[in-house]
């Protein structure tokens, strides 16, 4: 195949295929994870990014490239999931917005529009690094488009493109010490390469195959039970593609739509309007959203009936509709990232409303975020990602939520984020209550244990595969064959005479005798601070150590 134009059909194909190229790689990008450690997820948070565009589009026939580029854009946005999964989804939700008002593109449209996906996911990253997969796809775009005119051949095209790409992808050690260092090349690079590998392979014929390309699971929420009246009216929800002459002002909408209820979110930008209310008139809702365009989806749920199923069920499973329908409207809703049924626990306890099950290799979606704030009713929204990589996520939820007023901590690890409760209260202003919580996140100090999932040799400390590494604010310090002696270490290395509590959090292998072991290691070398243990039952990190 050597099209010179590319329809809506031609570029689904290209998408669908480059997908399945990445899926079916995705574990080898996750083992290039500059830390050895068992949680390496970018190609995980990669390939369900991909995933999202692809069954947004996937019912797509014959339609212009403008319509199907606005549901994959839409889809990558809402899929995000991870740093790298973000900024996938920026690379190509600005390549899809360069087709506006197009039926076809040409080779030249196509090659800008990496460009200008380029553009857009440096400009969504605050601090862009070099010898990422910003460099590759910028690097890659730039060469292709010297070669490039409008009668080109596509095929041609994107070979030169992914030659530049490969050449690029080596080229990420040299400018990102910390890669070459671990021995490996930059992982979401050599993911973002595998997309554009399978759409060349589908240009040439090799369509390829999944067969579990139908089963992605998608991050679970677990939210508080609730009380209230007995009739709480429905809860609408729809999404809307704007009319070309649709003529909306956001202000006036929210101003006007808001007289039909409340728990009211409104998401929107230059082609679809996303709202989410409860009312006790739906109808008047649907017909008011309407107006400005048609119906991609809409859901009308009785919010009175899964009260009452609520009710009925919460001394089993605890499982509710996953809405915070209480009658009266909070100060603060905060939402969380954790995964570990103690965590969980000791984050309720502490004032989290609503917890989004996940963390490390469970990265929520921009999605899962937006559901989440659309599930509470408060004044002010605070959320608490706990994990660097869910940091950008977050954020990226928060700018599409304008009517809502939402905070996004910095907290980049579990000790960060549950330090930051610590300051929380209920009473205070919100300008108060996020300075005293990001003063303690600048503060405290965070430590890990988890095991080696390769040899490698980080800044001078050797590593062997299976063994216990212990991370003090995000770098490797200490391994050792014996977990307790890593975790020792940890301590050794994070506690100061400024130290006053120390907070351990471990995890489900831990047994009663190693623990015991290390607590006798603490009263005997750090009396003075008080120690503050919790039963977390989290995955993969058996111990999480925060240090104030």
């Amino acid at each position: 195949m050597n099209p010179t134009v590319i329809d809506s059909s031609l570029l689904k194909l290209l998408i669908t295929n480059g997908t399945i190229s990445l899926r079916n790689d995705y574990q080898r990008i996750n083992e290039l994870n500059v830390f050895p450690v068992p949680d390496g997820d970018t190609g995980s948070n990669m390939q369900s990014t991909m995933m999202s565009g692809v069954k947004a589009i996937s019912s797509f026939e014959n339609d212009s490239i403008e319509k199907l580029s606005k549901a994959l854009s839409r889809g990558l946005l809402m899929g995000a999931r991870g740093n790298s999964g973000v900024i996938l989804s920026q690379l190509f939700s600005g390549f899809a917005k360069t087709f506006k008002g197009q039926e076809t593109i040409n080779t030249l449209d196509f090659i800008q529009g990496l460009q200008q996906g380029v553009k857009q996911a440096y400009g969504a990253v605050i601090n862009p690094v070099e010898g990422t997969i910003l460099t590759v796809a910028r690097e890659a775009a730039d060469v292709a488009f010297r070669y490039c005119h409008k009668d080109s051949d596509l095929l041609e095209i994107l070979e030169i493109y992914i030659k530049e790409a490969y050449e690029s992808l080596e080229r990420t050690p040299d400018l990102l010490p910390v890669l070459k260092e671990a021995g490996v090349i930059d992982a979401g690079a050599a993911g973002f390469i595998d997309i554009i590998d399978g759409m060349i392979l589908a240009l040439k014929g090799d369509i390829l195959e999944d067969s579990k390309f139908a089963t992605v699971s998608s991050v679970s929420h677990e939210m508080p039970s609730y009380e209230g009246a007995t009739d709480f009216g429905y809860c609408t929800e729809f999404i809307v593609d704007f009319k070309e002459d649709a003529n909306f002002v956001k202000d006036d909408f929210i101003k006007h739509i808001s007289t039909f209820g409340d728990s009211l979110v409104v998401v929107s930008d230059d082609e679809i309007l996303k709202v989410h209310i409860h009312t006790k008139t739906p109808g008047d809702v649907l017909n008011y959203g309407q107006t400005f365009g048609n119906f991609a989806t809409l859901k009308i749920e009785n919010m009175s009936i899964q009260h009452s199923e609520t009710l009925l069920h919460t001394t089993g499973d605890g499982h509710d509709c996953g809405h915070d329908h209480s009658e009266f409207k909070k100060k603060y809703g905060i939402i969380t990232v954790v995964n570990g049924d103690g965590l969980k626990d000791m984050f309720k306890e502490m004032g989290v409303c609503c917890i989004i099950e996940g963390g490390q290799t469970m990265n929520p979606s921009t999605e899962d975020f937006i559901k989440a704030v659309e599930a509470i009713n408060a004044d002010h929204i605070i959320i608490i990602p706990n994990n660097g990589n869910v940091l950008l996520s977050a954020q990226t939820a928060a700018k599409y939520i304008e009517d809502r007023d939402i905070t996004v901590l910095p907290a980049k690890t579990i000790a960060q984020g549950y330090a930051s409760l610590t300051m929380f209260d209920a009473n205070a202003e919100l300008a108060a209550n996020v300075a005293e919580m990001e003063e303690l996140i600048a503060h405290v100090k965070s430590g890990e244990v988890t095991y080696a999932v390769r040899d490698t040799e980080y800044k001078g400390i050797k590593i062997i595969k299976d063994e216990f590494i212990g991370i003090a604010q995000g770098e490797i310090i200490t391994s050792n064959v014996e977990r307790k002696d890593t975790v020792i270490a940890l301590f050794d290395g994070l506690i100061d005479e400024e130290s006053e509590i120390i907070t351990v959090m471990y995890g489900k292998t831990v047994n009663k005798e190693e623990l015991e072991q290390v607590m006798l290691y603490l009263e005997e070398h750090y009396s003075e601070v008080e120690v503050e243990l919790v039963k977390g039952n989290q995955e993969i990190y058996s111990y999480i150590i925060a240090v104030e």
